[in-house]
């Protein structure tokens, strides 16, 4: 069994003996259930490589229903057709920019957002590209179960002014990315996004 495959069965462990904390009213079972959570964290952090204090700090006790954590972003080109990237500090390797879905804004609300914190930039939503599960596609392994929405979108406003957490921001041609950051984004889902943007007939991509 890959390692891939061996962490996601690990997650639904996890998300199972959450989902039973939730609903359960057996004393029994809620026992079970707690040391079900807690050998999942222990085998996610042998997977990953994630410390186990940061796993146990991050998983809190779950109230409700367990579901993916959602990552928002936004692709970007520009009149020479050159695809916008910001390079992430906590790796020095590049992205387009985006994170976590924030509560009280809208996938499209955080994705402008997040560009104009990242970049400088001033953008608006011209349509959904794509819902990834990351589990579709190689990432480098992770303990969140992830879903990914891709926006194109478009630049009305502001001038390139990295944000506090990004060390640089600039444009690159399809044919000359740098070294991506592949926990956030592929260069064949890239590739696959800029061929859907200029070329597309509007379709979203899925899974």
């Amino acid at each position: 069994m890959s390692e891939t495959k061996e962490l996601e069965l690990i997650k639904r462990i996890k998300a199972l003996a959450d989902i039973g904390l939730v609903y359960t009213e057996n004393n029994y079972d809620r026992e079970r259930y707690e040391e079900l959570a807690s050998i999942s964290l222990q085998l996610l952090s042998t997977v990953s490589g994630k410390p186990l204090t940061t796993l146990e700090s991050f998983f809190m006790p779950g109230k409700d229903y367990q579901t993916p954590k959602v990552d928002v972003r936004g692709l970007v080109i520009n009149e020479k057709k050159e695809v916008l990237l910001a390079k992430e500090k906590v790796d020095g390797k590049w992205s387009i920019p985006g994170g976590w879905g924030d509560i009280g804004y809208s996938p499209s609300e955080v994705v402008v957002k997040e560009i104009e914190e990242e970049t400088g930039l001033v953008s608006k939503v011209s349509r959904l590209l794509a819902v990834y599960d990351k589990k579709c596609h190689p990432h480098p392994p992770e303990p969140f179960y992830v879903y990914k929405l891709i926006f194109l979108c478009e630049v009305i406003g502001g001038a390139i002014t990295p944000g506090f957490d990004i060390e640089d921001a600039r444009y690159f041609s399809i044919e000359g990315l740098p070294e991506l950051s592949e926990n956030r984004i592929l260069k064949s889902q890239i590739e696959q996004l800029y061929s859907s943007a200029l070329n597309g007939n509007g379709s979203v991509h899925f899974d």
